[in-house]
């Protein structure tokens, strides 16, 4: 049909790749009023396709399982769907997209009858713009239909999307140069034709002109040839002219009609220019200096003696003493170290001419000797492996932010060829006796802390015996930790967890109990029941029902006497929504399955020391501190703690270290977060910590 005259497919094959790399395909389809169905098992019909009843909808439905002996990790995204469908939504504007995920009860709906224009303004959200409306060009040739959406801000980065037939070019193509060429033409026509550049000695260049421009691009062209299999560029090269005549003509008429945006988009672009003479002059000077000469390198980077860059690794490192630790510990064949003093510059917020006045970023910029875009050369990077290795504290997680932000707008191409790393340093060094081990974070910690309880502890419950040793405590403390993260989770979202965890040891919540009034008391009952049992450590609890109009239920609100960071008396409401919430759920079955292995009160034995647990929270929090006896816990701070063995130890050595890949796997989401936690408008960084605030588990003041 006429949906496919501009179709891209999967790969050239679309459902028939995805059909062999499957364990099964079903595909149903509704059509003339009738129902049909076709299995598939390792890419074979495992029949004829069959009509299986009467139908009085159309459409098609896939559903398929991926295959695992093919794929070692079958989860799917969802961060990476959603990106997908929010792009397919915007650029087929009036589309609606349904995405659900039944692994955490979460949905999301991709409806934008806006389509492009929509996507320019969520890209330009926390941004100021120069003018309020993105302008929109549309325009059909022949069989060719062109779209375009661009909308100026107050920054210096330049954002471009561009699409062929609803796919990607993320390496762009000859639209995209069609695009630019018009851009930089039509806005020099219009100054020059207004004398709005009369200060300046030469015309405006594209990077001026797209200094601040966000833009959306999206062709439809019935035969696209695209540059290999992930069809990243566009190369159909009548595509540049026809652009280029399209964007020409609209937005030449549309400045022409509306002049206060071109002079506003002139000044922008006059004032770009300036600065990249200021820029150029900047580079000039640092260039007789020698600070962005890859040959005449930084006195501070102590280099390695591999000449061979895909062999070649450079750890940019916070402060001279962790820099002086790791000059000594590493492999001076192949890794390079490169301290920095303090906090880089927020590269967000300033201009190349600006940026390039670090001493800080200069060091940088001459160590990996490619330059920086637009000039950047790939095959002048000398290390293929850039490290960012800074302290676990809030200090050095900002550093490291300043550093993703310059690679992210000025050094992309490194982070896009993934060849940028994060260090994971340790944040504890445990000691008992003359045995040492570091863990790389509170997670590694608990687990480890479990493994040797189960070595040393014996539990027994009062409601099934015992005792428990060994491999079958270890299962059981596994188990405790899922229930307690589950617990924690909730806390985040304003619940009581004690209260939580009572409500599910007492019995849960049978269905219906909400809805009818007597029921709802009997569980306040037996809840308060259950928390007084517990006095001496929750202090006093008291509780009432009410009738919920808006959910059409009553709602059990709890207030306990513990301390909590919320207050000293602490409130839980149980209700519709936290039973149907998939935190609660996940605690049901975590609980469950405690359940089916014991119940409290517990007697928990050490080698010196016997202790009484009566929740399942109690037997965590009993554990965890027996588990610390005769150990020396030490938590890092910076990484000059540690002593160049150490360093090499645990984070530098290819064998044992862990290396955290930096990738861009939402371009969007990337953009914005950028924006909101780095640029200049202050509301939208507040509004984010507001909304954050309670996920932050370790917070530095």
């Amino acid at each position: 049909g006429s949906a496919y005259k501009v179709s891209g497919g999967l790969h050239g094959v679309g459902v028939s790749v995805v059909n062999a790399l499957s364990e099964w395909l079903e595909v149903e389809v509704w059509t003339g009023g009738r129902k049909y169905l076709q299995r598939y098992d390792r890419g074979k019909p495992t029949g004829d396709l069959e009509e299986t009843g009467k139908a009085r909808r159309t459409g098609t439905r896939v559903t398929f399982l991926p295959d695992s002996e093919i794929f070692e990790d079958r989860t799917f995204s969802l961060d990476t769907l959603s990106n997908r469908l929010r792009e397919m939504a915007f650029l087929n504007r009036g589309l609606r997209i349904t995405l659900a995920d039944e692994r955490a009860d979460k949905s999301a709906e991709f409806y934008y009858t806006g389509g492009i224009k929509q996507f320019v303004e969520l890209l330009n959200e926390n941004k100021a713009t120069l003018h309020p409306r993105p302008i929109y060009i549309e325009a059909q040739r022949d069989d060719t239909n062109v779209e375009l959406a661009l909308q100026y801000n107050d920054g210096y980065a330049e954002t471009v999307f561009s699409f062929a037939n609803n796919i990607n070019t993320q390496d762009g193509g000859t639209h995209v140069i069609g695009f630019r060429s018009a851009l930089t033409r039509t806005i020099n026509n219009y100054a020059s034709g207004r004398n709005l550049l009369k200060d300046l000695k030469a015309s405006l260049s594209g990077d001026d002109v797209r200094e601040g421009l966000t833009a959306v691009i999206s062709v439809r062209l019935p035969n696209p040839q695209f540059e290999g299999q992930t069809k990243g560029r566009l190369n159909n090269p009548d595509m540049k002219g026809l652009v280029e005549a399209v964007v020409n003509e609209k937005l030449g008429e549309h400045l022409e009609e509306n002049p206060g945006i071109g002079r506003r988009i002139v000044e922008k672009a006059a004032e770009a220019a300036r600065a990249r003479e200021a820029a150029r002059r900047a580079k000039e000077l640092v260039r007789r200096k020698g600070a962005l000469d890859s040959d005449d390198l930084p006195g501070k980077l102590a280099d390695c003696s591999e000449k061979d860059a895909a062999l070649c690794e450079l750890y940019i490192v916070e402060g001279d003493s962790a820099g002086g630790s790791a000059k000594q510990g590493r492999d001076r064949r192949f890794q390079a170290i490169l301290p920095l003093r303090g906090k880089i510059l927020n590269t967000e917020r300033a201009r190349t001419d600006k940026m390039l006045a670090s001493q800080e970023i200069r060091v940088l910029i001459s160590a990996l000797g490619a330059g920086i875009d637009p000039e950047f050369d790939a095959a002048k990077l000398r290390y293929h492996r850039v490290i960012i290795m800074t302290d676990a504290d809030v200090d050095g997680e900002h550093i490291r932010t300043l550093l993703l932000t310059f690679f992210f707008r000025h050094l992309r191409r490194i982070v896009d060829d993934g060849h940028l790393f994060i260090a994971q340093p340790p944040l504890y060094k445990v000691k008992k006796g003359k045995a040492e081990r570091y863990l790389k974070n509170d997670r590694a910690m608990v687990e480890f802390l479990l493994e040797s309880g189960a070595e040393s502890l014996s539990v027994e419950a009062a409601g099934n015996g015992g005792p428990w040793t060994g491999q079958r405590l270890g299962t059981c403390l596994k188990k405790v930790v899922a229930w307690q993260r589950c617990l924690n989770a909730l806390e985040k979202r304003g619940q009581n967890p004690h209260v939580v965890a009572a409500l599910l040891q007492q019995g849960g919540v049978p269905r219906g109990t909400l809805k009818d009034e007597a029921k709802t008391a009997r569980l306040l009952d037996r809840l308060l029941s259950r928390l007084r049992q517990d006095a001496e450590r929750l202090g006093p609890a008291d509780g009432r029902v009410e009738w919920d109009e808006e959910q059409g239920a009553h709602r059990v609100i709890i207030t306990l006497g513990t301390q909590a960071p919320w207050g000293d008396r602490a409130a839980c409401v149980v209700s519709p929504t936290l039973l149907g919430s998939a935190e609660y759920r996940e605690l049901e079955a975590a609980g469950a399955a405690l359940n089916a292995i014991g119940t409290p009160p517990f007697t928990i034995r050490g080698e010196s020391e016997t202790l009484e647990a009566t929740s399942w929270g109690a037997l965590y929090e009993q554990t965890m501190a027996l588990s610390k006896k005769g150990m020396s816990i030490q938590r890092y701070k910076g990484l000059g703690e540690m002593n160049a063995e150490q360093l090499w130890q645990t984070t530098m050595n290819p064998e044992t270290r862990t290396l955290l890949k930096v990738q861009v796997e939402d371009a969007v989401a990337a953009e914005r977060i950028f924006t909101t936690l780095m640029g200049d408008q202050v509301e939208p960084r507040r509004q984010f910590i507001e909304t954050h605030a309670l996920e932050v588990s370790n917070l530095d003041i």
